[in-house]
């Protein structure tokens, strides 16, 4: 499993104009499930995300956790993060998950991270308009 993480001071996901999830203070998360992907790599790198320490503490050192600040999660599903660029100009994406497996491990995700940190999330497969505003910048990038 494949995510991408950036710490942002707001986030939110919209579908046909209506804004179905959103964060404050915290982190927005694209995840992709990739082929061969199993429930324990993603009970993993939810609790990697969990506790990765990216946000300030009293000495403004990237210290704390989403968790430690009192954050939430806004979690995405992007089958994109799977892309292949390596030959060519289009990307291919034969890596990621069949569309039930990733739906199936994406809702995994989302419930374990939940279980640390308030998450609202996208909607699997929809066409999402995701805007957010980048603290920092702080992007990391995680795979399991």
């Amino acid at each position: 499993m494949r995510a991408l993480l950036q710490r942002v001071s707001e986030a939110q996901v919209r579908v046909d104009g209506a804004v179905i999830g959103q964060c404050g203070p915290g982190l927005m998360v694209l995840v992709c499930a990739m082929q061969g992907d199993t429930e324990a790599q993603v009970e993993k790198l939810a609790a990697k995300v969990a506790k990765c320490r990216i946000f300030h503490d009293e000495n403004g050192k990237m210290n704390k956790s989403v968790a430690d600040i009192g954050g939430s999660a806004l979690v995405i599903s992007q089958f994109t993060l799977a892309a292949d660029t390596r030959s060519g100009n289009r990307p291919g994406f034969s890596s990621a998950a069949a569309p039930e497996d990733g739906k199936r491990l994406y809702e995994l995700f989302t419930q374990k991270l939940g279980e640390v940190v308030p998450v609202q999330t996208g909607e699997f497969g929809a066409d999402m308009k995701v805007s957010l505003t980048n603290d920092g910048p702080v992007t990391i990038w995680m795979d399991v």
